[in-house]
């Protein structure tokens, strides 16, 4: 664009006047020989001069002596391109007030050109300190970031970095500045990362980099360790930087590890623990059937024992579930449940022609091991009346069990058959019944709420809370 053209400056004076004096910032107009032909009230406030002290001497008197040397050339070469631009071309400039003191200014450039008195040059001074000072502060806190923090451009040059980077990667940030950001990754992933930045640069966004993968960083040295990495989009004048915070995490991976050792070590200690219960349980069940043998014809006392090995059993079948399976904390109840049902079938002899047994359990009822041993004896007892005294005389029928969960956090177990029935003058409150008294305990261990329909059908129902 033209500078604009006006027949001289003296015709402009005071519209020129108007506008410069309304402006915020500082306005300087120099000749060619840059002298300050005009200033407004903005600069005398910048740089503490009054107009007076300004108007006829060089441009050069706001200027640091440290500059004045060089800026004539500047200067020069400016009028001769003529065109509006920011002066310093990305230089920190600054300017000198009255009292001696530096200030860092931002200065746009505007050549105005007229008929009669040649060329002359419209300076606008922001005063920036304040900005200055904003931008040391996000310095500062990003060099002392206990992370490592990289900014890269969109080309993956790295733009800047802080002393912990420098640190957890072995190199001073001299020969990062101006690197592709590969050379602090692997080279086994180098090839990779570049299609993946590209990706992220599409679609920028405040995440996590790695989406759940291991993450690595090389060290100077050729060394690799783990790392953790947060990437950040900016958007600045030059395009979208990437601010990525980088974490050595080689120590919690440490952790981890051992951790995980000492969780197998526990899982194996369980392991062994349930395997040895359950053989030791199966020893007085074979004790007890033993002893049974040696009893002849005295039905009533192998009864009992048969009752005896059944509770045993039971108990040995929860601790070999826990065996077997991966989380020793929780009984899958429900598989429990069938080999229990199982168990009793082949123990009693069961006519499954004549009794049929239906089960109906929601999938993987996790119960924590101190309710699963009481619940487990509850329905061992409660199958072992059912299959014993529902179905005398040959009487054909059902035996129903359920498992289900229940709003807050409650499980209904039922258990009921279509047989005789509980006569109305038993006293359940009162049996001499060893199996119905341990029912009636061990519900109360486990705080499950028991409730008895006698007949039609006989139905056992718990609920138990968890």
């Amino acid at each position: 664009m033209p500078p604009p053209r006006f027949r001289s400056l003296s015709n402009t004076e005071e519209m020129m006047h108007l506008a410069v004096e309304a402006s915020p910032n500082g306005m300087v107009m120099t000749g060619c020989d840059g002298k300050i032909v005009m200033v407004n009230s903005a600069t005398e406030k910048l740089f503490g001069y009054s107009r007076q002290e300004l108007i006829g001497h060089s441009i050069e008197m706001l200027i640091p002596e440290r500059f004045r040397r060089h800026h004539p050339g500047y200067r020069e070469a400016y009028i001769s391109e003529s065109k509006s631009r920011s002066m310093g071309h990305g230089r920190d400039l600054y300017g000198l007030h009255k009292s001696g003191k530096e200030f860092p200014v931002e200065v746009g450039l505007n050549p105005v050109e007229t008929e009669h008195d040649g060329i002359f040059v419209l300076a606008a001074i922001v005063d920036i300190t304040d900005r200055k000072h904003a931008e040391e502060m996000i310095y500062l806190a990003v060099e002392a970031s206990p992370n490592g923090m990289v900014m890269t451009n969109h080309e993956g040059k790295i733009m800047m970095v802080n002393s912990t980077t420098e640190e957890l990667f072995g190199y001073h940030r001299g020969e990062l500045l101006g690197q592709p950001i590969e050379i602090l990754i692997p080279e086994s992933h180098r090839a990779h990362h570049p299609s993946l930045r590209s990706n992220y640069l599409q679609y920028p966004s405040t995440r996590a980099m790695g989406h759940g993968r291991d993450l690595h960083g090389a060290h100077k040295n050729g060394k690799e360790f783990p790392v953790e990495v947060g990437l950040n989009p900016i958007q600045t004048p030059r395009g979208v930087m990437v601010l990525a915070s980088v974490i050595d995490i080689t120590e919690r991976k440490s952790q981890e590890e051992q951790l995980k050792a000492a969780l197998k070590e526990k899982d194996l200690l369980l392991s062994e623990i349930h395997h040895r219960v359950k053989n030791n349980l199966q020893i007085i069940d074979s004790l007890l059937g033993m002893q049974s043998d040696m009893l002849d014809n005295n039905t009533a006392a192998i009864s009992v024992l048969k009752e005896s090995q059944n509770r045993v059993k039971s108990m040995a079948l929860i601790h070999q579930i826990l065996y077997q399976s991966l989380d020793f904390s929780r009984v899958d109840f429900s598989g429990f449940i069938q080999s229990l049902v199982d168990n009793l079938s082949v123990s009693y002899a069961l006519d499954t022609s004549r009794i049929v047994i239906n089960i109906d359990t929601d999938q993987e009822v996790l119960l924590p091991i101190d309710v699963s041993i009481p619940l487990g004896l509850i329905l061992n007892e409660l199958c072992t009346n059912a299959m014993k005294y529902a179905f005398t005389e040959n009487r054909g029928g059902h035996i129903d069990i359920s498992l289900k969960r229940q709003n807050q956090g409650q499980l209904l177990v039922c258990l009921s058959d279509d047989g005789v029935g509980i006569p109305d003058d038993f006293d359940i409150e009162n049996t001499q019944s060893l199996g119905l008294q341990l029912v009636q305990l061990l519900s109360e261990q486990i705080s499950a709420e028991l409730t008895i329909h006698r007949k039609n059908p006989t139905r056992f129902s718990l609920i138990v809370p968890l």
